[in-house]
């Protein structure tokens, strides 16, 4: 078994190398960009060829949210034209792709967990480009697993978690969104879950759901950050009309995440308990 990891200087690449570390899993790689472009196939093919990946795990993704409304080129070009180099030169090497998608390739409507055969309507262009990338991947390799995730944080490279503790360091009050609901995804539990997959051996390739367990808004994400960090600050729930985005967001994206805890035997933490361990290690 030879681990191949793409994107592996963003947030989930540098968890996966934490937790590799952890469990001394020691045949996994993380190339920078310098060797591992994701729209250079032919230096992709070199990659492949020194390594001889058996597995190959794609974090690289464009996932600025609202600036992809307007740079939607570069945005599909990584999110579908990445994915379908990848998928295709997975197949050509015989590897395995786990390739990571995330929540808003739902529209977000209604008030239901969504499973992972539900109809995917995109309602932005990050969300759309990120579902063409997992059409890409099933039209082109077999062996695939896809795992959506959302809401991912962690103590490295940009998000929610860290930009709360830095605004709460500065603010006596803040306004957080509280219609949007979904769940917090620490990014070292999801490393986890794509090595475990890996180590499993298993072959039940497909589309699986993963993010922690619970259910939660925007709002009383910031309102934990902050209690369980200790910072005294004022958090005012408002509704996303408030806080209008270039980029429209689902207002439910809670996912079913039945098949993949059955199919590998995994145990997911509670949203809160896994923010817990994340801000005492920021700490």
């Amino acid at each position: 078994m030879k681990i191949l990891v793409l994107g592996a200087s963003g947030q989930l690449g540098q968890c996966l190398k934490k937790v590799a570390a952890e469990r001394n899993i020691n045949n996994i790689s993380f190339p920078d960009e310098s060797k591992a472009n994701i729209l250079d196939i032919a230096l992709l093919q070199i990659l492949f060829n020194e390594e001889m990946p058996t597995h190959v795990i794609n974090c690289a993704a464009y996932t600025a949210v609202d600036k992809a409304e307007d740079d939607v080129e570069l945005c599909r070009k990584i999110n579908k034209d990445g994915a379908l180099n990848i998928a295709v030169l997975c197949k050509e090497n015989k590897a395995t792709l786990i390739h990571v998608s995330t929540d808003f390739v739902f529209k977000g409507d209604k008030p239901e967990l969504l499973k992972e055969d539900d109809l995917a309507e995109p309602i932005n262009v990050y969300g759309l480009t990120k579902l063409e990338g997992e059409q890409d991947v099933i039209n082109n390799l077999k062996e695939h697993f896809i795992l959506r995730t959302s809401w991912l944080y962690s103590e490295y490279a940009n998000n929610f978690v860290k930009t709360m503790l830095r605004l709460g360091a500065d603010k006596d009050e803040l306004n957080v969104i509280a219609d949007q609901i979904g769940t917090p995804t620490y990014a070292i539990d999801l490393a986890g879950a794509i090595l475990s997959i890996i180590e499993s051996g298993q072959k039940d390739y497909g589309v699986y759901h993963y993010s922690n367990e619970g259910v939660t808004s925007w709002y009383d994400f910031a309102v934990g950050i902050f209690e369980l960090s200790g910072t005294k600050i004022k958090v005012k729930p408002i509704p996303t009309s408030q806080y209008p985005t270039r980029a429209v967001r689902p207002k439910f994206s809670v996912m079913d995440k039945t098949k993949i805890k059955s199919t590998f035997n995994l145990d997911i933490p509670y949203w809160k308990d896994s923010l817990k361990v994340c801000i005492e290690r920021l700490r």
